[in-house]
């Protein structure tokens, strides 16, 4: 007789920068999505896959939660949210904290209609000492009956097993729904884009605020050569924020450029030769034609 296997899919949820995207890749044991220190990094569902001898895992990494302040910030929040009733199991992700956030709180509001289990995951518990730990799952068990807490680090992969343990006693029998080997159903041009975006926010800092987007506008293989040509456009919101991209001589670009190309080349597995221009889009972030050709488009929510 066969053994059981168990599938199903699995939304991560949570406030803007409490480790979301991180902890996917932490399980997936691959770098699916961009991790930025600054909150709103993840725009759009990312899907990724873990597959084990017995059972798939779905993963939906979705944007963190928040009150919107323009229509980029709508297409985030109800991409969160429109997870929340597809999934078998919804993990809401916080920081150890002894009094929640008000975002926690308002995530919390959302999820009240949510008929699916909702699995409270406790982050980042390298930075508490452990006594705090109990005084956390009491004030957070408090505000929701949550179906089961588990505390990890994504960072450090503390605790991880045990999470994974749990999510599998959640997962219905079911079909292997992906080959195996794949770990996302991103197409690479958008992990491309994604992964220059992640190097913009970095290199940049505080300089510009989040009004960045990127564009692959070609990924072509050279005829006959193990080389691929990408280009790729950075939008951004004002003229003074493009002369900061820039920089002096170039060096900022250069630098965006340099880092970019090194994880590009991993994803695509041969050398690349990478072009990328700065342009302005005044408010691309409130134009629903450009948040459509920059990959949010609300018809596929």
């Amino acid at each position: 007789m066969a053994n059981k296997f168990y599938s199903g899919f699995v939304s991560l949820v949570g406030r803007p920068n409490v480790g979301k995207s991180t902890l996917m890749n932490c399980l997936i044991g691959e770098k699916i999505a961009i991790i930025s220190n600054k909150p709103q990094t993840t725009r759009n569902k990312i899907t990724s896959i873990l597959t084990k001898d017995d059972f798939q895992c779905v993963f939906l990494d979705t944007p963190g939660i928040h009150k919107a302040k323009h229509k980029l910030g709508e297409f985030m929040v109800r991409s969160a949210e429109n997870t929340f009733n597809e999934v078998d199991l919804v993990l809401m992700l916080v920081e150890p904290l002894t009094e929640a956030h008000p975002l926690d709180r308002y995530v919390i509001e959302r999820l009240e209609k949510v008929k699916t289990p909702v699995v409270l995951v406790i982050n980042k518990i390298d930075t508490i000492e452990k006594d705090k730990l109990l005084e956390v799952i009491a004030h957070y068990s408090s505000l929701y009956p949550f179906a089961q807490v588990v505390p990890v680090s994504a960072m450090k992969g503390e605790n991880t097993e045990q999470l994974l343990s749990v999510i599998k006693s959640y997962l219905p029998e079911g079909p292997q729904y992906f080959p195996a080997d794949m770990v996302t159903d991103q197409p690479e041009r958008q992990i491309a884009a994604e992964i220059i975006r992640e190097k913009a926010l970095y290199v940049l800092q505080d300089e510009i605020p989040h009004g960045i987007a990127v564009e692959i506008m070609s990924m072509k293989q050279r005829p006959q050569k193990d080389m691929v040509d990408v280009e790729a456009t950075i939008y951004c919101e004002r003229d003074s924020h493009k002369g900061i991209i820039i920089g002096k001589g170039g060096n900022m670009l250069k630098k965006i450029g340099s880092m970019a190309r090194k994880d590009i080349e991993r994803l695509l597995g041969s050398p690349i030769y990478l072009q990328l221009w700065v342009k302005v889009k005044k408010d691309w972030r409130d134009n629903d034609f450009l948040l459509k050709n920059f990959g949010y488009d609300k018809k596929k929510l």
